[in-house]
């Protein structure tokens, strides 16, 4: 009986390690992908104009392949719906968490799972067809496809991440952690704010991060409200377009050096995710040291 239970755990385990693996070799295989087809565009149109170059024009006749309103509408976008849906979301987690009724944390967190749910064609659309309108009759100005309505949209979207996770990581701190601030003479209030929710810290920021790589990753969603045109973000009602739409919008019709500039577009947009996961994961390494 032991020699066929560690026979069985063995192969468990040579199971788990080959999924591993193969998850790491995923990882490798789109690297290189990204960094052979990304490179080469890079290099042709340069470095300097390729990233700070503030004009696309990538069918004129003489073509430009600047990315820095696509650089700069990403960021603004993504810490815009951070900002927004940030708080929002971990209020709501808190609430989930320590204070609603388990009847209304029940159907709370079913319409948050299915709010995960919903496709990102969807929320576009009914942006496109509520959203976008709204703005235009709210500020007065020609057209509601702007900055503004995809930071809206992507903090809708990024809500059921932070939620949810946040919701696990409240849940999981020690009662006693809280039974000893009660203790102390702190209200409930002060307690899940000073107390639970600096315990959970480390899981909200993990849901954080989530949620950052989503409103970096969307591209659908954006293309419908975000009016997808290549201007620079210098105002919440301009059309602008992220780095996702630019690759979206283009590919289908793309050749010659233009593919290969989306490609260097993929690649700079793989390197901003990548750049924030190894930020994240360094301060939080940081903290648990400490």
């Amino acid at each position: 009986m032991k020699k066929s239970s560690k026979l069985f755990e063995g192969f468990v385990h040579g199971i788990f390690l080959v999924l591993g693996l193969v998850t790491i070799a995923c990882v490798l295989i789109i690297t290189v992908y990204l960094v052979a087809s990304g490179i080469p565009g890079i290099v042709e149109i340069g470095l300097t104009d390729f990233l700070f170059g503030d004009e696309w024009a990538s069918t004129a006749a003489e073509p430009k392949y600047g990315i820095l309103p696509f650089i700069l509408t990403s960021i603004y976008g993504t810490l815009g719906a951070i900002i927004i849906g940030v708080p929002i979301g971990v209020l709501t987690a808190v609430y989930l968490a320590k204070i609603a009724p388990s009847s209304v944390k029940n159907v709370m967190g079913q319409m948050v799972s299915i709010l995960a749910g919903i496709p990102s064609v969807v929320y576009g659309l009914v942006g496109m067809m509520v959203l976008v309108p709204g703005l235009r009759k709210l500020f007065d100005i020609p057209d509601g496809a702007s900055l503004l309505a995809a930071i809206i949209v992507l903090a809708v979207m990024i809500l059921p991440s932070i939620i949810k996770m946040s919701v696990t990581a409240l849940e999981a701190v020690p009662q006693e952690y809280e039974d000893a601030s009660l203790a102390l003479g702190a209200t409930a209030e002060e307690t899940y704010f000073r107390v639970s929710l600096p315990a959970a810290k480390s899981g909200v920021a993990a849901s954080v991060v989530l949620g950052v790589g989503r409103a970096i990753g969307e591209a659908m969603a954006v293309m419908m409200v975000a009016g997808n045109a290549p201007n620079m973000p210098d105002s919440l009602f301009q059309s602008v377009r992220f780095l996702t739409t630019a690759v979206a919008s283009e590919m289908s019709y793309s050749s010659g050096l233009q593919r290969q500039a989306l490609f260097s577009i993929a690649l700079v947009l793989f390197v901003f995710i990548m750049l924030i996961n190894a930020l994240l994961n360094f301060f939080l390494k940081g903290e648990k040291k400490e």
